[in-house]
């Protein structure tokens, strides 16, 4: 039964993992290229974690997809300013809320990141990534970029992400957020 769930799963969002989308920079809260629906969540500067759990009533689950060390995709590496063939931590996770699946996130984490007090970031478990991020006092967060994500066949919903690069202790790590169909707070 959990294997069927993490295949059908991995089928649905296989567009968005694979995909290095055209991801583009917000102009502001009024940018026209953003339908007006998605794009209050789309630039809110606040903890994405914490709007969530305001939209679920508390009900807000983390599940990790997957989590290991790999190259990024290209615009990651530029993003995070990392050399093409140097590795990070890659962790894909889903946010649940209110039982259904509401964002996939992805975080890339480079090894030069994950030292010291920072060694942490590596060990979340179902901890959400975001609940850490915003409590951090050295936390600064780079300009949100967009991505809309068309899906791969006729069967799948058209999708809108954001991500930008934190900077903890002035080390980057980079996390991309996707509303997925289901999203409905």
């Amino acid at each position: 039964m959990v294997q069927e769930f993490k295949a059908l799963l991995t089928q649905r969002l296989s567009y968005l993992s694979a995909a290095d989308p055209h991801w583009q920079s917000l102009l502001s809260k009024a940018d026209t290229r953003v339908p007006a629906l998605w794009r209050d969540w789309l630039t809110d500067a606040g903890s994405l974690t914490s709007r969530l759990l305001v939209a679920s009533q508390g009900d807000l689950r983390v599940r990790v997809l997957r989590q290991k060390l790999e190259v990024p995709k290209f615009s990651e590496r530029q993003q995070l300013a990392i050399a093409d063939r140097q590795r990070a931590l890659v962790r894909e996770v889903l946010l649940y809320g209110a039982g259904q699946p509401w964002i996939y996130a992805r975080s890339i984490m480079p090894l030069k990141t994950l030292t010291g007090r920072l060694k942490k970031l590596g060990q979340l478990s179902n901890q959400p990534l975001g609940e850490l991020l915003f409590k951090d006092p050295t936390m600064r967060r780079e300009p949100v970029q967009f991505a809309h994500f068309e899906p791969i066949s006729s069967s799948e919903t058209s999708v809108w992400g954001r991500r930008s690069v934190f900077r903890l202790d002035n080390k980057p790590l980079l996390v991309a957020e996707v509303f997925l169909p289901d999203f409905s707070p």
